[in-house]
């Protein structure tokens, strides 16, 4: 039936009537379009021969339609039938008549783009290769053939380039020398197509078509436009190419500068073409080109200010900041010129910088030096489009600065913080100038880098808000202003407030907050949104505490109040501004609730209404947190019952986020007016907390518990309450407790909710401590317990006891160690947990008044069960940290004489330093002795156990007696025994934590002693040394910035495999290889992805990815682990380096992604795997992400592979999303 339909659409296709044949190619493409269309070898010839046809025909409607057709007949007709298309279309191209050529063109064009299979592919580029190279080379071809051949071939060899490697060398030699064209439109297009060619060559050919090149740019007597096409030429192959083009880097860039450089004054294009493939090279080839970075900034600097036509003679009115802007206006327009393409030469220079800024953070310092004044001097480029390129290199150097500088304190003056510090004035002094200009959009760009460089300084604006004041205000009042611009300026004014102390701005607040307010009331949501926001900070700054600050805030509370309200009851507008309207209503309330007293019946129903709305209720319960808060308390009544029963609702809600607020508002609410809400309501909500306490959410269950001991903690809660908890509350509380996972805030809460319930006075100690050790025993159907439950159980226990007072407190005692005193061998969780509950309890409370307690815990080290042995040494430790005069001299005594039990014995020794150091406890001069003599001793032991125990005791004693430590540590670093020296640099490791100690100095000249032990021969030595260096990069980075010059090439030699560390072990009947290096290498590559953090500008990326990283994503499973997540990390922060090496990087991905486990492989094995491959893609979803990255044909290759397989396609795209 088809094929009838078809013949009657084939005859009336070649009538005589233009319409029949418009109507009969439109059914026809309707008919191939359809998925069940199928047609027989003769059909296939009649409908190839007839759509061929159509498209000479005269109507051009009728032949733009056939070429539409085409794209369905490719994908459904046989491969011989394409091939003869692909021949008559390019006979039609080189032969036909003119007017045909282009139909045939994009004919051509539509066929290539339909081929999908690599066996057509292969068969087309058999005819249409040598036609496209006789159409640009073929003697006679007018320019217009070769251009429209060019163009084909482009899009030929960006789709199969990789296909047609046989004829690289003559699509080569071809495309080379039309360069020297004598037509500018086949020189372009030629451009064009060798970039992409050149993805596809092998490195022997891009050489050769670099150095023909580079011959032609050396050619003395070149004219000047050839001369501008193969500079393009270079830039668009490092383009094209990346990293690839690296070597060939000594051969052009010289050539490029020299031509920067020696242009003729007219020749301007020349310059932008050699400036923009300098900036190509900078982020492509950031290895190669480091030894020309100087050269390059100081070309680009030369040039950024480069206007040979104009002389600048603005200089000397401009200081005067009050001249009339009229004439300001006037001398800035005087000079124009329509044939002055200089700005293209500016606008590159500016790029090329940007380019440099990004690709190198270590040469930071020296830019500002060198770059920063010249920037900030070019704000007053008179072309706009260079301008807002100048703003963003500027940006970028910004952005740079607090990317290299994160956490670091600036007291070092080459700091690049400190060099920008002292750059401020100057460019705030440009910054207004430029503020004070006509034009929209420099303005705009003018408050960008205000805005970032807040971000970046946040505190240095605090001598220059005055000179801002008038900028902001003529941009939020002026006529002219888009929103565009008021957003900005209303951004910048938010990031200021809240960056600098209030009183920075108070002589300004009238000045600021007209403007602000007015811009409350704009039409556009975003502006709205953006001022409420702003007035929030504005509400903080006014009134920045209650007591006073000296500055008269009355005069501000009504007007910022109506605008505020007006907005709120407001209800048809965008929910953005809603939400910010309630959120600044809040702090209104809880800023100055004690001068609108009046106010309040009328504008707390209002935020109560807002938490009836399901997309406003999260705002406004956050809203009544704020308001709740105040130290005014705010008075209430007329809303608090609706609140508190609206609030205890949401405690049913699914959503998590209102759950969790609401939570927090309710502790606000009953702290601030406990005394006005009814007692019935509490048991409400008991009822509800009870349903939110499980170990599926701690942090939820934390907060239910903090909100249940506020409830308990209220001077009238009555019997009613305390029944209420001990029913609902309390079983959930026993459950919850014996959770494996239950730690931090939830256990502290759950701590301080057993105390809450012994104060209550409704609950009976013993009932509780009952039921508390009953948790512990192990039940039949769940088995035996968590070993974090009893240290949970066992903490509960101590806080219980000491809230219940001392009489108390020691009957427990008494009781568990008569449990001790039983049979050791026996019931071993009651054994357990009673000595945890003696640790514990002792920790907080002097246990010296019972007899004999370390004797009695010290029989437990005899126990045959390892847990109760550990126990038992965390028990004596912290019985110690009660009374250390006592307790301390008898642990010592024992590792003195007790051989066998010297490993627990430390641990508990262990207990006591490390609960020291925390407390900022001193020790006395002569235990201090004697616990190090005994250390240093055990420094060399053969057990890897003891020896790091010994380190971290001797880590949390540097803390508390550095100046003894420090050098105590490094006269071993040199000691023959390499377990010592291990030993000592772990030891160091521990005593460098986050919080600021006076270890920090004492150490610090000392470092290097340490951390160059990096190069030791023992690998134990040189693991310890490399997790020194990493935990220095987390916690201290300042200390070790100087080191790492020299440290860096020794860290990343430990990422090699070494084949000197992998041994075999002959097992019998099979070999097990043994690779002794693994650990120094995983310890290596989680060292390098800290420094990735917090020093990036000391660690030059592009010659640690290859050979080193690359080297890593191959290696072992634990070591591709971390190779992932700081090839994520580098793709993030330094784009340039990577997308340079790309191509390099794509093989072990994609071995990694593609890799499966043997039949017989374990569950384990299995599973190890999985994490595997969704951490290479995590580490490819990251690549993707960069701009720019579509120039590897292998990444794109790669990323086809995975969107055709669908399992991977799954991970990938659920990765993604996360």
């Amino acid at each position: 039936m088809a094929n009838l339909a078809l013949t009657g659409i084939l005859e009336k296709m070649t009538g005589k009537d233009k319409d029949y044949r418009y109507m009969a190619t439109s059914d026809l493409l309707n008919e191939l379009s359809k998925a069940t269309f199928k047609a027989d070898s003769d059909l296939e010839v009649k409908l190839t021969n007839i759509i061929i046809q159509q498209l000479d025909d005269a109507a051009g409607d009728v032949s733009g339609l056939a070429v539409k057709c085409l794209a369905p007949l490719v994908r459904k007709v046989s491969e011989p039938r394409v091939v003869e298309m692909t021949s008559k279309l390019c006979d039609k191209l080189l032969n036909g008549k003119d007017q045909h050529r282009d139909i045939a063109s994009i004919a051509l064009k539509t066929v290539v783009a339909e081929v999908s299979t690599q066996s057509l592919a292969q068969s087309i580029l058999h005819t249409l290769t040598p036609q496209l190279i006789k159409g640009i080379t073929g003697p006679g071809m007018g320019s217009e053939i070769k251009c429209e051949s060019l163009d084909i071939l482009c899009d030929v060899l960006h789709k199969f380039g990789n296909l047609m490697a046989a004829d690289h060398e003559l699509l080569l030699s071809s495309l080379l020398s039309q360069l020297s064209s004598n037509q500018a439109s086949v020189r372009k297009k030629t451009v064009a197509c060798i970039a992409s060619l050149s993805s596809s060559l092998s490195d022997d050919l891009l050489a050769k078509a670099t150095v023909e090149v580079v011959n032609n740019l050396g050619n003395k007597v070149a004219k000047s436009e050839m001369i501008r096409t193969n500079i393009q030429m270079i830039g668009a192959l490092s383009r094209a190419v990346g990293y690839r083009f690296g070597p060939h880097l000594g051969d052009t860039v010289p050539v490029l500068i020299n031509y920067c450089t020696n242009a003729s004054e007219n020749d301007e294009e020349l310059r932008e073409y050699s400036l923009q493939a300098l900036e190509s090279f900078l982020l492509r080839c950031p290895r190669d080109i480091s030894v020309y970075c100087d050269k390059i900034l100081h070309l680009t600097l030369e040039y950024l200010s480069y206007d040979p036509n104009f002389t600048d003679n603005m200089e000397e009115d401009t200081d005067d900041e009050g001249l009339e802007e009229e004439e300001d206006d006037e001398s800035a327009n005087e000079y124009t010129d329509d044939e002055d393409v200089s700005w293209k030469v500016r606008r590159a220079a500016a790029k090329c910088l940007a380019a440099l800024i990004v690709s190198r953070p270590e040469i930071l310092s020296k830019l500002y030096d060198e770059a920063c004044p010249k920037l900030i001097d070019r704000f007053k480029e008179r072309e706009e489009n260079v301008k807002m390129d100048v703003f963003n290199t500027f940006i970028e150097l910004l952005r740079q600065t607090g990317n290299v500088t994160k956490g670091q304190i600036d007291a070092n003056e080459m700091s690049p913080r400190w060099l920008l510090k002292q750059e401020v004035s100057k460019i705030v002094k440009s910054i207004n100038r430029q503020l004070r200009e006509k034009s929209i959009k420099t303005k705009v760009g003018a408050f960008s880098v205000l805005k970032e460089l807040v971000v970046v300084l946040p505190n240095c604006l605090a001598d220059h808000i005055g000179s801002l004041i008038p900028g902001i205000e003529k941009a939020l009042n002026d006529k002219s202003s888009t929103s565009n611009l008021k957003i900005e300026a209303l951004t910048f004014t938010r990031l200021v407030l809240s960056s600098h102390s209030p009183d920075v701005f108070h002589p300004y607040i009238k000045a600021l907050s007209a403007p602000v307010l007015s811009a409350v009331g704009e039409r556009y949501y975003k502006v709205t949104a953006e001022a409420l926001r702003v007035c929030g900070e504005l509400v903080r700054v006014v009134r920045p505490n209650i007591e006073g600050s000296g500055f008269d805030f009355r005069p501000y509370v009504r007007p910022i109040y109506n605008a505020i309200m007006s907005r709120l009851i407001n209800q048809d507008q965008d929910q953005e501004v809603k939400e910010c309207a309630i959120s600044c209503m809040g702090l209104i309330v809880s800023t100055f609730g004690d001068h609108l007293n009046a106010e309040l019946p009328a504008c707390l129903p209002v935020l109560v209404d807002r938490m009836g709305n399901e997309i406003t209720r999260l705002t406004a319960v956050k809203a009544f947190a704020v308001i709740a808060a105040s130290p005014l308390r705010v008075d209430l009544s007329c809303v608090l019952e609706h609140v508190v029963a609206e609030l205890t609702a949401f405690l049913r809600k699914a959503n998590r986020a209102l759950r969790q607020a609401t939570l927090g508002t309710l502790n606000s609410l009953i702290v601030a007016c406990g005394d006005k809400i009814v007692l019935s309501a509490y048991e409400v909500i008991i009822v509800e907390l009870s349903g939110l306490i499980s170990d599926s959410d701690l942090h939820m269950t934390a907060l239910a518990l903090e909100l249940c001991c506020t409830l308990m903690g209220d001077k009238r809660s009555n019997q009613s309450i305390g029944l209420a908890v001990r029913n609902k509350v309390l079983p959930q509380a026993l459950t919850l407790i014996k959770s494996s996972l239950l730690q931090g805030q939830a256990l502290l809460a759950l701590q301080n909710f057993f105390a809450a319930l012994v104060y209550s006075a409704n609950t009976s100690f013993d009932s509780l401590l009952e039921s508390l050790l009953a948790c512990a025993k192990p039940s039949p159907q769940s088995g035996g317990i968590a070993k974090q439950a009893l240290h949970s159980i066992a903490q509960c226990v101590a806080v219980l006891c000491l809230a219940a007072g001392d009489q108390k407190c020691s009957s427990t005692v008494k009781m568990l160690t008569d449990i001790l005193k039983d049979d050791i061998s026996s019931n071993s969780a009651k054994q357990h947990l009673a000595l945890l509950c003696l640790g514990e309890i002792g920790r907080r409370k002097d246990l010296s008044t019972h007899a004999h307690i370390e004797n009695i815990v010290i029989e437990s080290f005899q126990s045959p069960f390892e847990e109760i042995k550990s126990a038992a040494s965390y028990a004596l430790g912290n019985i110690a940290v009660g009374n250390l005069p006592k307790y301390l001299p008898f642990i010592l005594d024992q590792i003195d004489n007790q051989q066998k039990k010297q490993y627990l014995l430390l641990h508990s020794l262990k207990e006591v330093i490390v609960r020291q150091s925390v407390d900022k406890a001193e020790f006395q001069e002569s235990s201090v002795e004697k616990i190090l003599n005994l250390l240093f001793n055990h420094c060399e032991s053969e057990e890897e156990g003891v020896r790091n125990v010994v380190a971290e005791c001797l880590g949390k004693i540097a803390l508390i007696e550095p100046v003894k430590l420090v050098p105590a540590l490094k006269v071993r670093t040199t000691s023959p025994a390499a377990f010592t020296r291990a030993t000592v640099v772990i030891a160091v490791k521990y005593s460098i934590v986050e919080r600021p100690e006076k270890i920090d100095e004492i150490i610090y000249p000392e470092i290097s002693s340490f951390l160059m032990l990096i190069k030791d021969n023992d690998r134990h030595v040189r693991r310890a040394a490399v997790l020194a260096l990493s935990t220095f990069a987390h916690n201290k980075p300042n200390l070790i910035k100087g080191l790492l010059p020299d440290l860096l090439p020794l860290l990343y030699d430990q990422t090699i495999v070494k084949q000197e560390l992998i041994r075999t072990v002959d097992l019998g009947p099979f070999k097990h290889i043994v690779d002794d290096g693994l650990e120094l290498r995983k310890a290596a590559f989680e060292c390098v992805d800290t420094l990735l953090d917090s020093c990036l500008d000391q660690v030059n990326p592009s010659s640690f990815i290859v050979p080193y990283l690359k080297s890593g994503l191959d290696d072992h499973y634990d070591v591709k682990m971390p190779c992932h997540l700081i090839l994520s990390k580098l793709a993030d922060k330094c784009p340039s380096a990577v997308l340079a090496v790309l191509d390099s990087l794509v093989d072990p991905l994609q071995k990694t992604i593609n890799f499966k486990p043997k039949q017989d492989a374990v569950k384990q094995e299995v599973d190890r795997n999985e994490d595997m491959i969704r951490s290479a893609l995590r580490a490819i979803a990251s690549l993707n992400r960069i701009s720019g990255g579509d120039c590897s044909v292998k990444f794109k290759n790669l990323m086809n592979e995975i969107s055709k397989s669908q399992t991977l396609w799954d991970k990938y795209y659920s990765i993604r999303n996360e």
